[in-house]
């Protein structure tokens, strides 16, 4: 079977080969990315576009939401905090407002660097003693 798209076929292994940290980045990107096009799609007057890319970065949020351990403290603050980036963004859409989705990813992208650093400090502390991540 042929690979009709080498950046598709790309994506797919990095997806497949993703630490779960690496995987939760993934989604914070990826969601940033959706919310940029959204805001761009309300700019345009494209309330279609603008629908489907808040809707996508609902799922990324929902899906974050769903992966907490809630037996661990900050996994509830982490709870309330992407409820209320879903609310918001559910809000956005509705009233079509840049504003807000400016609100949310100021919001995702500090939880973004955040987890960057995180797996960033992880990595070279498996360095510095041996072992792999």
């Amino acid at each position: 079977m042929a690979v009709s798209n080498p950046y598709q076929s790309y994506q797919q292994t990095s997806v497949n080969t993703a630490s779960p940290g690496e995987l939760t980045l993934m989604l914070y990107n990826g969601c940033l990315k959706f919310i940029h096009q959204a805001k761009k799609a309300i700019v345009d007057q494209n309330i279609e576009t603008k629908n489907t890319n808040i809707q996508k970065a609902q799922n990324i949020i929902q899906e974050l939401m769903v992966t907490l351990n809630m037996d661990l403290e900050i996994s509830q603050n982490m709870m309330s905090l992407y409820d209320y980036i879903n609310r918001r963004l559910i809000e956005a859409n509705i009233k079509n407002d840049a504003a807000i989705l400016g609100e949310v990813e100021s919001l995702v992208t500090e939880f973004r660097d955040t987890w960057k650093e995180v797996i960033q400090v992880n990595r070279q502390k498996q360095f510095t003693q041996g072992g792999t991540i």
